[in-house]
């Protein structure tokens, strides 16, 4: 069986409606728009949320809460679990710059957190912003050690800071 086979089903392809081909069609003279009137004018349309002119009901409810801006708003954690780090090599120094560079990461310029899934079977140093305590307990139970940076410049969601 091929998609060529598949029969057509019933009613399931519809004839395209032509407006404005005369009398015979069914669909003449006003084209299927009634009289005269607002939807019956080219180039109508009301905008989303008209309500005909009295106050629609987005004006009439209360502004509630608080949004931040873009701009208020911190970058998202960038996150490595200790499993991933098995793969560099045993005493290596790991640094938020070489965890973009082996693709584990996408932006070495947001804050780095080290969360603790999996296991880790290298004796690593590593420098992150964060850690959570099963990655510290984990990194150091295979001798290992941790050393916390500080967090970068915060910067907003969706922004790179250029390299200074």
């Amino acid at each position: 069986m091929n998609i060529a086979s598949i029969p057509a089903v019933p009613g399931a392809r519809h004839r395209r409606k032509r407006v404005g081909r005369g009398i015979g069609s069914g669909h003449g003279k006003t084209s299927t728009r009634g009289q005269k009137g607002q939807r019956a004018r080219t180039g109508s349309g009301k905008r989303p949320g008209f309500e005909g002119g009295r106050n629609p009901l987005i004006r009439a409810l209360p502004k509630r809460g608080f949004r931040q801006k873009a701009t208020g708003r911190p970058a998202p954690h960038e996150i490595v679990n200790v499993d991933q780090l098995n793969r560099f090599q045993d005493g290596q120094r790991i640094t938020p710059e070489q965890l973009e560079t082996a693709g584990l990461i996408r932006d070495a310029a947001r804050t780095v957190k080290l969360l603790g899934d999996g296991t880790l079977t290298k004796r690593l140093t590593i420098a992150v912003h964060r850690t959570s305590e099963s990655a510290t307990a984990k990194v150091t139970q295979a001798g290992g050690t941790i050393k916390l940076i500080p967090p970068p410049a915060r910067a907003a969601r969706g922004s790179r800071v250029a390299p200074g």
